[in-house]
């Protein structure tokens, strides 16, 4: 290239930015403050009772991030510095074992290492010959013997189930329709429909927008008194629709719903699928792991005939987030879905380029992190054994905890407790109201932080034990912290009001 003539090399500004890179100058004192980053977050999981589940951010620390863009560097000392004061009090709190708001992980400092590990190597997952799609390819193959699956089943790493169900949802499309469905669209198609229980995850909704398909196009199918999709109803909406000239092409399962964890009936989902030659897929974002216990398989049986599974390993797996996952074990239609023909993801003979399917010719990512390698060390560290009885062990304090909620003479259940999420309320709060005040008042006390959904429309308390810290004793003192916040919300609401 051909340089301005202004430029004198002996003083040229370019030559020293253009030589010196962003690696440390000094990698010894960086080695240190990397181990002092390292030592805080072992102290913070290895203490993590000994604080308060959540704690909002005072407005001076939101205020320090509202700043101008920095234009100039700061020593790592000083992030370090703001990460420990400013971030690390105020997180989301699931790695607390009173945190059970949501479906969220505890995760753990083997995740943490390896995703650690995984960002000093910064590989690019979308595809090319490299060692970490190996990793992931043994991924897909250890969860095709957990869920008795094909071997030549494919699968993905994607951000979450709600990322997966949208997968499952185009491959469907491409089933009913035909791969040149991605060319020409649903113009010329009779309008599809897809099916899933009134107490399905919001996200199956989202992906049907996402897709084109349009939310209206998914049926809400009602559930009977253990929470499980319908399944005579299910049977009588697709004739129903098949009748009025519309195509359906979808079923979708629930292994574990996010209101109660109730699993539906999979395996008379799948006759039904089978016979009426519709895709059925499962939304198993935790309950599908099910498999790897003894106890609770038998809970997911029919699982083992779906066509696809979207799961997560970043709730009951315990796998630092994010790590979602989609399997599918007709994997030509998987490939016909999402591969491209773009002349720079054409695959080489030999060399880098080399290797026919790279994963995105899976998904509608070509930019991916190596989510595979901390997964893939939860496996090897504990064992599938191991990692099946710590989901076990949930699903026993939270029965403990419906033990509790039986005996008080406060609460009462709302939902039978199937797998690790038990629901309940205040006796005689008809509105909610109580119940909702209680949440609050338990998260800003620190003391632990259930969540809120509604069952029978009304707000009840819900409480989903995933944690794999979460013990029976956090439960009883749980259940006594939430009273003693019920007896003074009553107690209020019954006292005189002063002249």
């Amino acid at each position: 290239m051909t340089r301005p003539a202004d430029f004198d090399d002996a003083d040229d500004a370019f030559a020293t930015d253009r030589d010196e890179s962003l690696d440390p100058k000094d990698w010894e004192a960086f080695r240190a403050e990397a181990h002092r980053g390292l030592d805080m977050m072992v102290d913070y999981l290895r203490d993590v009772r000994q604080r308060k589940v959540w704690q909002p951010a005072p407005p001076e620390v939101r205020a320090a991030f509202k700043t101008p863009l920095p234009r100039e560097g700061k020593p790592l000392a000083a992030l370090l510095d703001t990460f420990e004061t400013s971030m690390l009090p105020y997180a989301t709190g699931n790695t607390h074992p009173l945190f059970m708001g949501w479906v969220h992980g505890g995760g753990t400092p083997v995740g943490m290492v390896a995703e650690m590990l995984a960002a000093g190597l910064n590989s690019n997952c979308g595809g090319r010959d490299h060692i970490a799609i190996e990793v992931e390819r043994e991924i897909t193959l250890w969860l095709a013997e957990a869920f008795d699956f094909p071997r030549e089943s494919s699968g993905i790493f994607v951000t979450g189930s709600s990322m997966a169900n949208m997968i499952a949802a185009l491959v469907a499309r491409t089933d009913v329709l035909g791969e040149d469905v991605r060319t020409h669209g649903l113009r010329a198609s009779a309008q599809l429909v897809g099916y899933a229980s009134s107490e399905a995850h919001a996200c199956i909704e989202r992906a049907f927008e996402m897709v084109g398909i349009g939310s209206a196009a998914l049926r809400r199918i009602p559930v009977d008194h253990k929470r499980q999709l319908d399944v005579a109803a299910l049977r009588a909406a697709i004739a129903r629709d098949r009748a009025a000239g519309l195509q359906p092409f979808l079923v979708v399962g629930s292994a574990g719903t996010v209101n109660t964890g109730a699993v539906d009936d999979l395996a008379a989902l799948a006759d039904l699928c089978a016979a009426e030659n519709i895709w059925f897929h499962i939304d198993g974002a935790f309950g599908a792991l099910s498999v790897l216990s003894p106890d609770l398989k038998p809970l997911v049986k029919g699982l083992e005939r779906a066509d696809s599974v979207a799961l997560d390993f970043h709730k009951w797996l315990q796998v630092p987030y994010d790590a979602g996952f989609f399997i599918c074990r007709h994997p030509d239609l998987h490939r016909q879905t999402f591969m491209s023909t773009a002349a720079y993801l054409a695959r080489a003979p030999r060399g880098l380029a080399a290797a026919d399917i790279w994963p995105c010719d899976l998904g509608p990512d070509l930019s991916r992190g190596f989510r595979a390698l901390k997964t893939w060390f939860t496996f090897q560290a504990f064992g599938a054994d191991r990692l099946g009885e710590t989901l076990a062990q949930t699903c026993r304090v939270a029965k403990h905890l419906e033990t509790l909620i039986r005996r008080s003479s406060i609460f009462e259940l709302s939902a039978d407790v199937t797998l690790n999420i038990v629901c309940f309320s205040v006796k005689g709060d008809t509105t909610g109201r109580i119940n909702r005040t209680i949440v609050m008042d338990l998260h800003e006390s620190g003391l632990a932080a259930p969540s809120t959904t509604k069952l029978g429309g009304r707000p009840v308390i819900r409480a989903a034990i995933v944690n794999h810290r979460t013990q029976m004793r956090d439960m009883d003192a749980f259940v006594a912290a939430a009273e003693a916040c019920a007896v003074r919300i009553l107690a209020e609401q019954t006292a005189p009001v002063a002249p």
